[in-house]
């Protein structure tokens, strides 16, 4: 076999360093490039992008350009004249441009404006969008609080509960930061008298529940008392014997120790005889109702006439607990009666269970306070006798409470207990100050609900549950020494005043109390407007009810229409 010969090359010999000589390195390279094909220098400096790019598209040409890319440009180059010829002849057949995945990683970094809309998510921005809204509306109501750290609702028309006369004198303006300091320890009070009889309590009635509920019944033929201190006979007695300096009765005392807490406005008359001090309320006063979502967020409508407006709510929260209050009796005809009688009821009425106790609490050396309170029931427990105070929570709408009664009342009893503290702080705190001041062993509260929202003619017993007030004020975080500063700090500044009325009025949008001198017949001629018998009243409509003949039916099987009221005996 024949070797072919390989031919090396020659391979110049450089004197001068490593590598071929620079002479013949620049002959070679132009004597071996290719034809037609262009050729483009690099500098060390120059920034080289990439090497070869398929998916530059050169059809936008407004677009900015890199400048690394200028030298893989041969757009302009004339070295191919016959692709130049192709394009002139080409035509796009399809202009769409190519899909893109809408759950890519790309679609994720595109703009809202291309983003897909789809009902679900344009549900969910707007209740974004509410939400914020609702923080921000917040953010402004507790800025223009003056007190950051009381979650009080804005109310939407504020209202003073009297009308502040011109010719009334301001004498002291307390604001409520200064009453969350004051501490004061009473002893136990002296039990003076008892009067009236109480029935006792129904024990089958704690069985009640959301599955079980019982149909509220309405009593007409029985009167309750609201009567005030200085109309009250026994406490007149008391007042020329001697007993006490200060007289009132539990619902005005417990307004003044729970005012830190209340947002709606109230007014207590002041009258100062001799060297001696009464509490009183006006007739008609809004302390002979029960406020509903006082100390709530959300706004009650302001009409007067809608159902569910806060004077509205408030006349029925008053019925309903007076029916309560006696439903809950076994009414048997068997009565624990005490030294005298009801000292309001005429010979032969029948008047609601109820018991009065007049107490005397020792405030200082010389200085005793009498007040009358109220027990609601007894029951006989390993043969003795408890007392019970008895109060009913309404639910009218579970749409502004948030808590559906019928479906957590059972199961999450808590929570619906958490719901009312927060929406009716103040009358809750009230009903256990009461129930402390009369010393009673146990405090009833009765869920009970509309059968309908837009029936509040006809309720129903969802649940009761019993509480020993001093647990249920650790509870709610009711100071007993806190309350009784409050009632110090004001007789003692009430006691510095001359003989004369005067009048406590919380300011409807402020957290303060004002004390103002009013003339001595003020509030004697004042024209009380009366609830609207039952029978005169719009009844709601069908749709209203659970059905026409169901609320026929409510109407004549129920007792009878409510009793409004009585100012006084």
């Amino acid at each position: 076999m024949v070797g072919v010969a390989f031919d090396v090359g020659a391979v110049p010999y450089n004197p001068d360093g490593w590598g071929p000589m620079d002479s013949i390195t620049a002959a070679n390279n132009n004597n071996n490039l290719p034809l037609n094909v262009p050729y483009a220098p690099f500098n060390r400096s120059d920034k080289l992008g990439r090497i070869a790019d398929w998916t530059r598209n050169f059809n936008n040409q407004t677009r900015n350009r890199n400048p690394a890319d200028s030298a893989f440009d041969f757009t302009l180059d004339d070295s191919f004249p016959a692709s130049a010829d192709d394009d002139n002849t080409f035509r796009l057949v399809d202009g769409k441009p190519p899909p893109k995945p809408k759950f890519g990683p790309k679609w994720r970094y595109q703009q809202q404006k291309q983003l897909p809309q789809r009902r679900d998510e344009e549900l969910e921005a707007r209740k974004r969008e509410a939400e914020k809204d609702k923080a921000r509306r917040d953010r402004q109501y507790h800025q223009n609080r003056s007190n950051p750290h009381n979650n009080r609702r804005e109310a939407a028309v504020c209202k003073s509960s009297v009308e502040i006369q011109p010719e009334w004198n301001m004498h002291d303006q307390i604001p409520f930061s200064t009453f969350t300091k004051l501490s004061y320890n009473v002893p136990e009070p002296e039990d003076l008298l008892m009067c009236g009889a109480l029935e006792y309590y129904d024990r089958s009635i704690d069985r009640t529940n959301p599955k079980n509920e019982r149909r509220l019944e309405r009593f007409k033929n029985r009167n309750f008392f609201k009567v005030t201190t200085i109309d009250d006979p026994v406490i007149r007695r008391l007042a020329n014997e001697d007993k006490a300096t200060v007289f009132a009765t539990d619902t005005i005392l417990s307004t003044l120790m729970c005012a830190t807490r209340s947002v709606y406005s109230w007014d207590i008359v002041v009258q100062r005889v001799g060297n001696k001090l009464f509490f009183d309320k006006r007739d008609g006063s809004q302390l002979d109702l029960l406020a509903v979502h006082e100390t709530s967020q959300e706004p009650l409508p302001e009409a007067k006439d809608d159902i569910n407006s806060a004077h509205s709510l408030s006349v029925e929260a008053a019925y309903i607990n007076q029916n309560f209050s006696q439903q809950v009796l076994v009414r048997n005809g068997n009565k624990d009666t005490f030294d005298e009688p009801n000292p309001f009821a005429n010979e032969g009425e029948e008047v609601a269970s109820v018991a009065y106790k007049y107490r005397r609490w020792k405030l200082d050396n010389d200085m005793y306070l009498v007040a009358r309170c109220e027990v609601h029931s007894v029951v006989e427990l390993n043969k003795q006798k408890s007392f019970l105070t008895v109060n009913a929570l309404n639910e009218f709408d579970s749409k502004y409470s948030g808590v559906d009664w019928r479906q957590k009342l059972e199961t999450q009893r808590g929570a619906v207990l958490a719901t009312e503290l927060k929406n009716n702080a103040n009358k809750l705190a009230k009903w256990t100050a009461q129930a402390l001041l009369a010393s009673a062993d146990m405090m009833k509260l009765g869920y009970v609900s509309r059968i309908h929202p837009r029936d509040h003619f006809n309720h129903v017993i969802l649940g009761v549950v019993g509480y020993k007030p001093k647990d249920f004020a650790a509870q709610i975080n009711l100071n007993t020494n806190n309350m009784w500063g409050i009632v110090k700090s004001i007789v003692d500044l009430c006691m510095k005043l001359n003989e004369g009325k005067y009048v406590i009025v919380k300011d409807p949008s402020k957290p303060q109390i004002r004390i103002y001198e009013v003339p001595a017949d003020a509030f004697e001629n004042d024209y009380v407007e009366e609830p609207i018998p039952e029978d005169e009243q719009v009844q709601p409509t069908a749709e209203g009810a659970d059905g026409g003949e169901e609320a026929a039916v409510a109407a004549t099987t129920d007792d009878v229409e409510d009793k409004p009221v009585d100012a006084q005996a």
